[in-house]
């Protein structure tokens, strides 16, 4: 009796180990299949852009398996919400290195996130292409100086979209004297006021104010009465849009009437929702993309888009798409999944075409590309131009 149980415990431990390789012959077989890690703010208060960044993304993943694939697999996303939060930001891309083995990442869209992000990206030298995070410090590490291996982004930097909108406040707005409104707790926002101050003030311009706020506030008459005392041409806002639409209608509340500009932050269908429409005119931002930019990439993933999610694409989408399109373009050209080779061919991105036409990567990973400019008129945004970096 004892034999015969040692002897169908002994078939019991074959069968196992039959059954495992089974098993782990399955999982060898999804190598067809090229693991790609997708992080945005998908929940938050930042979700409106992640998640048409998400869109954007996974409409570019799309094209391409229709297409082929890459390298003769088959982009598997494997996607992660960082709920617009930079703790959270490092747990999901260590999450996407440690665990799910994915051989690159693209995503974020809020700064913050972004820095976090790169910080891992970096550790496990996998290489990472942020898709809408416009601060300096995301490619650039704060402390050295030094330009970080393995991080790029899609996008243009607040040093040129800061010195576009200074420009334009200037020569397209004819404002003399502008008071400035930045969010303390956004890096986001606290670069780009710097940045487009600097600029004002090199051409003459004066800033009579600058007043802090921070994400989440409700009431902002207090800050807006000291702005309107100053009696300023032009009233700066580099925020997000859920505070910029709450700060613009309370502005025209109280009879503040002057032009009103931000960024690219601002491009969001609930900008409207909160501001309304009437409150919003008068008032631009600066941005990726525009629907109505009528270069045929642009006018094709509005096409492209339209018909897979039934509503018109933001600038948030379009840089999700340009983002992993940018991402893979590099793995083609590496014709290598290996980390190292992937990252060089990044680095030698000399053209590539965005939805916003041909741009390129420079010397500190950021995207040179065009700076759209866009006003609100009674809740639609109308394309005005496109500045180019010289």
């Amino acid at each position: 009796m004892i034999k015969y149980l040692d002897r169908l415990r002994c078939l019991a431990l074959i069968f196992s180990v039959m059954i495992t390789s089974v098993v782990a012959g399955c999982g060898n077989s999804e190598s067809n299949d090229l693991k790609i890690g997708m992080v945005y703010e998908l929940t938050g208060n930042t979700a409106s852009y992640g998640t048409s960044a998400a869109n954007g993304a996974r409409l570019a993943f799309k094209e391409l398996n229709a297409g082929g694939g890459v390298l003769g697999k088959q982009i598997q996303i494997v996607t992660a919400d960082n709920k617009g939060e930079p703790s959270e930001s490092a747990n999901a891309m260590t999450k996407l290195i440690t665990q799910d083995k994915v051989t690159a990442i693209t995503g974020f869209t809020v700064s913050s996130c972004g820095i976090a992000a790169s910080a891992v990206a970096e550790d496990h030298k996998i290489p990472f292409v942020a898709a809408a995070t416009v601060n300096p410090k995301v490619t650039v590490d704060e402390r050295s100086g030094k330009v970080k291996d393995y991080t790029f982004r899609a996008c243009f930097i607040d040093s040129f979209q800061g010195r576009v909108a200074a420009n334009f406040a200037q020569t397209g707005l004819k404002a003399a004297k502008v008071a400035i409104m930045i969010d303390n707790s956004s890096d986001y926002s606290k670069g780009l006021a710097q940045v487009f101050k600097a600029a004002f003030t090199e051409r003459g311009g004066l800033v009579l104010a600058e007043e802090a706020y921070l994400q989440k506030d409700q009431d902002f008459k207090s800050v807006l009465t000291k702005i309107k005392a100053k009696k300023a041409d032009l009233l700066y806002i580099p925020g997000y849009y859920e505070d910029v639409g709450k700060i613009v209608k309370q502005a025209r509340e109280m009879d503040i009437t002057i032009p009103v500009l931000g960024g690219d932050a601002w491009d969001s269908p609930k900008l409207v929702e909160l501001g309304g429409p009437q409150a919003l005119n008068n008032t631009f931002f600066t941005n990726f993309y525009s629907v109505e930019d009528t270069n045929p990439a642009a006018q094709a993933f509005a096409q492209a888009y339209r018909k897979e999610y039934g509503q018109t694409p933001d600038s948030m989408a379009a840089m999700g798409y340009d983002a992993a399109h940018l991402l893979i373009d590099a793995i083609k050209r590496a014709n290598s999944t290996d980390a190292a080779k992937i990252r060089e061919a990044l680095a030698a991105t000399g053209s590539f075409n965005s939805v916003s036409g041909d741009m390129r990567l420079n010397e500190t990973h950021d995207a040179v590309r065009g700076v759209v400019i866009i006003e609100l008129k009674d809740g639609k945004q109308v394309y005005k131009e496109t500045i180019h970096h010289q």
